[in-house]
């Protein structure tokens, strides 16, 4: 079967990563999807059928970033990147100065480093009009009480393509804030909280379908950029 385009999404099998993989399919791409929960992830693929290749594994384990790259490889020319596997931390969220090392080293391989390695060996699998996107945070921006261990993280992991787009201008490379959603990670982030007034990730994806096609200059952009923007066909 011949597909419009291939896309890589890291943390496919819920929330952001779901829903993007769904639209995508939809509108008849491929997506290699991975993700920590094989069960999850299993279901995605049996959802949406065999548009949708299923590598599950922890993408901080560089055995399981070896099987998807030969994934990747073996399935062709690769249109779209998307770093979206991400890791909250512990929770409830602790102040920094009781944040535990090791979880916060944890939470960097996660967020950081997996993200960059994943780009290494995926990049030059893009073809001339492939894009990169890395799924930020604004708490990668703002100082909020509680949250320095994610939200540095997502500083760190802004930096990436901002320095990748001055690297190598003629790709196409974002960092894209989704805002605040209705997911299991969010949820996470306020424990016995009522999060229903959040929008579902499905209501942003249409955000992100925007900027991959209008391909502006290179930058960290955020879903209330494209809101109000012309619905992609």
């Amino acid at each position: 079967m011949t597909y419009e385009h291939t896309a890589l999404i890291t943390g496919a099998s819920a929330g952001f990563g779901l829903a993007l993989a769904r639209a995508l399919v939809a509108r008849g791409g491929r997506v290699i999807g991975t993700a920590r929960h094989a069960d999850r992830l299993e279901s995605a693929r049996r959802e949406l059928g065999p548009a949708f290749l299923a590598v599950p594994g922890d993408i901080t384990d560089p055995r399981h970033r070896a099987d998807l790259a030969a994934t990747v490889r073996a399935a062709g020319p690769l249109d779209l990147l998307v770093n979206n596997a991400s890791s909250l931390g512990p929770s409830p969220l602790p102040p920094l100065l009781d944040f535990p090392l090791d979880e916060l080293e944890r939470l960097y391989r996660t967020n950081i480093v997996a993200p960059l390695a994943v780009l290494q060996f995926a990049l030059p699998l893009l073809g001339d009009a492939g894009v990169v996107v890395n799924i930020s945070s604004d708490a990668g921006r703002e100082p909020y009480p509680t949250w320095g261990g994610y939200g540095s993280s997502k500083a760190a992991l802004d930096q990436l393509p901002a320095v990748l787009g001055a690297e190598h201008p003629e790709i196409a490379v974002y960092a894209f804030d989704p805002g605040d959603m209705r997911t299991a990670m969010h949820q996470a982030a306020f424990p016995g909280e009522d999060i229903s007034d959040r929008p579902e990730p499905e209501t942003v994806v249409p955000a992100l379908l925007r900027l991959i096609a209008r391909r502006p200059p290179n930058a960290r952009y955020a879903a209330g950029d494209f809101a109000d923007l012309d619905a992609v066909r």
